[in-house]
């Protein structure tokens, strides 16, 4: 046969012009398979209770402690005051200018992070992330609902009726309410909580106040409610970081194969012999958040939430076998265990050294720094536009904006001294002389204006076109001082 009368499987309908049909090309989007987990029971249930009450107890409550800093200034103990460029946890106040304080606890924030991880896994994720409260919440809310597991399975393949659009709505309220809460407490960390709640009810709140209300109820509600594990997956980066933090000693929810394998249905009065303990009921499935199988082994998905173990310790009191199947344990442990195994945990390593030094260290240069810093700050920033003026009697000018921060709660008088070139003399914009005191309230940035001059008879001494100049601040009443280094300009 010729190879031209030979039937292509590649035309299209007979294929009159010869053209192959490519294969039909595969979505490169995999739509979600919304989770269903089934309430558990036990003591790591309980325990994940008690950190969200507690965390969410924190969150709400601490907006609304007070710490007294004297007459005039907020009484709020925690407040992230943007308006006055500084952060204030009780008697600590963090300005502008020392945000490297804050770079510090991240930092430590960080390091934390890593010693807990290279102890216990992800035990941060399973119980105090964020992302876990608020999603543990929405869950429970939707439970109350609409039900365990099975009925809302029931309720989502069953056509659209009253009852499914108000248990539906309901559930969609309350999330929005929680929501709303959330966004709201946030936004007290950043104004005085009772006045602002007040103003926030009556409608007199600053703009920028309903603006990031609305923006973290919207988050709230999308991450908490909606996406969910999604988060976890997708959009956070420490699933895939924190393989580097684990090594063989860190404790990891794990399934003990050795025993439970091979695995199988159980019936009453059946022996034991020849099997594993797990009798393939799935429940260590049902009740996982993120929806993935333990007994598959390590997941990027598993957040160490421990409900696995508290479903499969339960079913193992119903068939009369040992608990802890699915249970925290090592990776060393796993790779050396027998059929009686005898278990260890090595908390004390060169890594957990490694991070509690480190943590150490970063603690005792921050705590020794805020012990030791001075009350007051200055800066001293040169105007670019121009650098330079000359002047009609050929003399030059430079420009100065100095920023005076107290940070004492009380007020202080400084006085300004310039170090530079012969004959600088200089011109306050807000004061008369050559010498004012100047006043700075209790927790205030003051800026102050300052023009340099020199004479032009004085020009020919200069000996580059960026002079040192050294502004000294003086504290009147206590004699206390600080310099900042900068530079007068003129023509090449």
């Amino acid at each position: 046969m010729n190879t031209m009368d030979r039937p292509n499987k590649f035309l299209i309908g007979g294929g009159d012009e010869g053209r192959p049909t490519p294969p039909p090309r595969q979505s490169d989007y995999v739509p979600r398979t919304k989770i269903y987990p089934k309430r558990a029971r036990g003591t790591f249930r309980g325990i994940k209770w008690i950190v969200m009450a507690v965390t969410l107890a924190i969150y709400y409550v601490v907006p609304w402690l007070r710490w007294n800093r004297g007459e005039g200034l907020p009484d709020q103990a925690i407040l992230f005051d943007f308006a006055n460029q500084r952060l204030l946890f009780g008697p600590i106040e963090i300005w502008a200018q020392e945000f490297y304080y804050v770079t510090g606890l991240l930092v430590l924030g960080a390091l934390a992070l890593f010693l807990v991880t290279s102890v216990a896994g992800r035990m941060w994720c399973g119980y105090a992330c964020p992302q876990t409260v608020w999603t543990d919440l929405m869950i429970a809310i939707e439970r109350f609902w609409q039900g365990d597991r099975n009925a809302q399975l029931r309720l989502d393949s069953q056509p659209w009726s009253f009852e499914k659009i108000w248990k539906k709505s309901i559930t969609h309220l309350s999330w929005l309410a929680i929501a709303v809460a959330t966004g709201g407490a946030l936004v007290f960390y950043f104004g005085d909580a009772p006045t602002l709640a007040i103003e926030l009810v009556h409608g007199t709140a600053p703009t920028v106040a309903y603006f990031f209300l609305g923006l973290f109820t919207l988050t709230t509600y999308l991450l908490g409610g909606l996406a969910r594990e999604q988060v976890c997956i997708y959009m956070c980066p420490w699933p895939r970081i924190q393989g580097a933090m684990v090594d063989r000693d860190s404790l990891l929810i794990s399934y003990r194969e050795l025993r439970g394998e091979p695995r199988g249905a159980h019936k009453t009065g059946t022996t034991w012999e020849g099997r594993g303990d797990c009798i393939d009921c799935k429940a260590c499935v049902a009740v996982c958040p993120m929806g993935i199988d333990i007994r598959n082994g390590s997941q990027l998905e598993c957040i160490q939430c421990a409900l696995c173990v508290d479903a499969c310790n339960e079913i193992m009191d119903r068939v009369g076998r040992p608990r802890e199947l699915i249970a925290y344990t090592t990776i060393g442990n796993l790779s050396n265990a027998t059929s009686s195994p005898r278990e260890g945990w090595r908390i004390i390593r060169p890594r957990t050294i490694l991070y509690t030094v480190m943590i150490t260290l970063v603690a005792s240069l921050m705590g020794w720094s805020l012990l030791n810093r001075a009350d007051f700050e200055f800066s001293v920033i040169q105007d670019r536009n121009p650098f330079f003026v000359v002047l009609s009697d050929g003399g030059l000018r430079n420009g100065y904006m100095i920023k005076i921060a107290n940070k004492f709660e009380g007020v202080r008088h400084f006085k300004l001294r310039f170090k530079g070139p012969a004959d600088l003399q200089p011109k306050f914009v807000e004061f008369d002389g050559t010498d004012p005191t100047i006043e700075v309230n209790p927790s205030e940035v003051r800026a102050v204006k300052v023009f340099l001059l020199l004479p032009g008879a004085q020009r020919k001494e200069l000996r580059s076109d960026a002079e040192p100049v050294t502004i000294e601040l003086q504290d009147v009443e206590s004699g206390q001082t600080a310099s900042r280094a900068t530079i007068f300009r003129s023509p090449s």
